[in-house]
């Protein structure tokens, strides 16, 4: 029984390295967008307000990929800086970041994302260019 099923993967497998070598090109679409700041990036913001602006564009860049993907593009780059934006001071960035556990503390965040976890943003998915 093992030897009739290994032929089939074997089989399954070449076909589809076949079927992805076959693309040699690929559709390309680099977006860039206003990033929606807080009035002044020099001011610190609530970690509510700053998760309510990073949550509006990452739903602004969600629209954009789905648009791209649509247009048939294989390959989305989006500016690194789209979701929280840029010129911000080390005491006005604070309400943007999150914060790493301990290496000591044994608790993986994607696994337990309540535990000691005040704020984060939203999960998401990611988006599917089908």
């Amino acid at each position: 029984m093992i030897r009739s099923y290994f032929p089939k993967c074997v089989t399954l497998f070449a076909l589809f390295v076949l079927s992805v070598g076959a693309l040699d090109t690929f559709i390309a679409a680099v977006y860039e967008h206003a990033v929606i700041l807080p009035n002044s990036t020099e001011t610190p913001v609530s970690k509510e307000e700053a998760l309510l602006l990073m949550n509006k564009n990452i739903d602004v860049l969600e629209e954009a990929v789905k648009l791209a993907a649509k247009q048939g593009a294989h390959i989305i780059v989006t500016p690194e800086d789209g979701i929280y934006g840029w010129v911000f001071t080390r005491e006005s960035i604070y309400p943007y970041l999150e914060d790493i556990p301990d290496p000591e503390v044994n608790w993986i965040p994607c696994r337990e994302p309540q535990r000691e976890w005040n704020l984060r943003p939203r999960s998401r998915r990611g988006v599917s260019l089908r």
